[in-house]
């Protein structure tokens, strides 16, 4: 199924998809578990918009390249284009609120970081960002304030809330444009709490973001 951008109250969303800019290690319980460390900016990344598929449809886990993991994370979707921006420009071009998934195959990603190489592989591939329909931007109170929750065959599995992040959304998007040009159609994932884990076929997936929005994955399984 090819993919396109939804609103949850099914009005029409005419964003083309775009790429999809990442940031890793934006949680300090998430920076723990991955016994890694705090560098001191966002570490940003990027997934292409063949990454994009929608959350509702069964996931695809690559076969024969290792665990792949799944990292619940809030999700924005970027409404005008923003370069260079100041920080009062950020709310402003958030054009919905969702919530994907960022699937990483870690025994790859392993490898890649232990060689000195980029990511991409292991990051980027075709289905590596299931994403929910968006929740318009005027009907989030705070989004600093929205709880991320996964549940994993029923075992609630990460449970975080965007009041911790280590960079904030409105300094995150603003670092961003001075590397990035946002442009109508981005996605913008912000992280991802504590408590990621590896996928396995026949899997069901259901997620939280705060009153948001709920939704299921239905269930996992294999594929190219």
């Amino acid at each position: 199924m090819s993919y396109r951008h939804q609103f949850l109250d099914n009005s029409p969303c005419d964003l083309p998809p775009g790429k999809v800019v990442c940031v890793g290690l934006n949680y300090a319980a998430h920076v723990a578990e991955m016994k890694s460390k705090n560098i001191g900016e966002p570490l940003l990344f990027i997934k292409p918009a063949t990454a994009l598929t929608p959350m509702q449809e069964p996931l695809r886990i690559p076969e024969g390249r290792g665990a792949c993991h799944f990292e619940s994370e809030m999700a924005l979707l970027i409404g005008q284009p923003l370069k260079n921006c100041k920080e009062e420009d950020v709310i402003k071009s958030i054009a919905g609120v969702g919530i994907a998934l960022d699937l990483t195959l870690r025994d790859l990603q392993k490898q890649l970081k232990a060689a000195g190489q980029p990511w991409e592989k292991a990051k980027g591939w075709d289905g590596a960002c299931p994403i929910s329909p968006f929740v318009k931007t005027e009907g989030v109170a705070d989004l600093q304030n929205v709880d991320i929750k996964l549940w994993q065959n029923g075992a609630l599995k990460q449970d975080g809330n965007t009041r911790q992040m280590i960079t904030q959304v409105v300094p995150l998007i603003t670092y961003i444009t001075q590397f990035f040009t946002l442009l109508p159609g981005d996605v913008v994932l912000t992280g991802t709490p504590e408590g990621v884990g590896p996928l396995e076929v026949g899997d069901a997936l259901e997620l939280e973001l705060g009153s948001l929005l709920k939704i299921n994955t239905g269930f996992v399984r294999s594929g190219n």
